[in-house]
């Protein structure tokens, strides 16, 4: 372990739940697909959400691709686990801005052998308000980025991730 690691391991909070006793949650969707490139699918009591493909990618443009709703997924779950880490660390903000950028090969959806059929790299920039020391930053930066299920799965798939955190 390096003088990195165990700076790192020391700024992670404790878990604020049982780590004993396994709890299972379950997220359900149901979609449907009319033979097009349109899927409408709904979420508990909201109102529908769409995904479709752009022109140029054979779609009819009527709503963000299944790719950028992933973007808007990392974006979304970093925001809910800021919450959750200030939370527990007692940590004042007032606003957290993302931008969000995937890397895509586009051959490896349509089929080219060798290529990844997923995004290469994610670049995303969180830009929080706070009046919060450096230090304390840092200490939220290392618990989201260790807490957050959509960010975890795509690094554990191979996307390289190029987060940068903004103090402002």
């Amino acid at each position: 372990m390096t003088a990195t690691d165990a700076a790192t391991d020391a700024a992670i909070l404790p878990p604020s739940i049982d780590p004993k006793t396994k709890k299972i949650g379950i997220r359900k969707v149901t979609a449907v697909n009319e033979g097009g490139t349109r899927t409408v699918a709904r979420v508990r009591h909201f109102e529908p959400v769409a995904a479709d493909e752009p022109d140029s990618l054979g779609g009819t443009n009527t709503a963000p691709s299944p790719l950028e709703m992933a973007l808007v997924s990392l974006a979304s779950c970093d925001g809910v686990i800021i919450h959750g880490v200030a939370k527990a660390m007692n940590f004042a903000y007032s606003r957290v801005e993302f931008e969000v950028e995937g890397q895509i090969d586009v051959r490896g959806p349509k089929g080219v052998p060798g290529i990844r059929r997923y995004f290469e790299t994610v670049g995303l920039k969180i830009r929080v308000t706070t009046p919060e020391s450096e230090e304390r930053f840092q200490k939220l930066q290392a618990n989201v980025e260790y807490r957050c299920p959509v960010m975890n799965l795509f690094r554990d798939a191979g996307v390289t991730m190029n987060v940068v955190w903004e103090k402002v």
